[in-house]
């Protein structure tokens, strides 16, 4: 899968509005993330008509976002602004090749975007946020499998008391 502009500025915008206290501007936006006024505008005015973002217009207005980032997932952010996020075609659509209905690549791509879908869906925006937690968490909500080294590794590495005395 690969995200348009659009939805990386999306992306963005969000997690600069859940970031930051009190109401921003398109403008503040687009300084910080150094990009057009103009994208930065045609985003907002999306997030707001998907119901993601608040537009309060006069003195005193600006935006903020009007869900909580709690209650935002990456993948319904992706699935709103993207719509048909397919590797193939035929993902989305019946009867587009001739071996479709026995394609056993068909049944591997399939898998593989439901499984990307639900890590975004696990992903929500406050986990995305630069003082949010830690990756580590990201990973284990994806229940991917980590290789047995790894996990020798990690048990290894832990904290020696400060005081110099060995542990028991």
């Amino acid at each position: 899968m690969r995200l348009s502009l659009q939805t990386d500025y999306s992306l963005r915008t969000l997690m600069y509005l859940a970031s930051r206290p009190g109401r921003q501007t398109v403008a503040n936006v687009a300084e910080f993330f150094q990009i057009s006024l103009t994208h930065v505008g045609k985003v907002v005015n999306h997030l707001a008509r998907l119901g993601y973002v608040r537009s309060i217009r006069g003195i005193g207005g600006g935006l903020e976002l009007a869900k909580s980032p709690d209650d935002i997932t990456i993948g319904e952010i992706v699935r709103a602004v993207e719509g048909n996020v397919h590797l193939l075609e035929c993902l989305g659509i019946e009867n587009v090749c001739v071996i479709q209905k026995h394609c056993k690549l068909r049944t591997v791509l399939n898998r593989a975007e439901q499984i990307q879908i639900d890590y975004l869906n696990s992903i929500r925006l406050t986990d995305v946020l630069p003082f949010g937690p830690p990756a580590t968490r990201l990973v284990t909500n994806s229940r991917a499998k980590v290789p047995a080294k790894a996990k020798r590794g990690a048990a290894s590495k832990q904290a020696k008391p400060r005081n110099g005395s060995v542990s028991k």
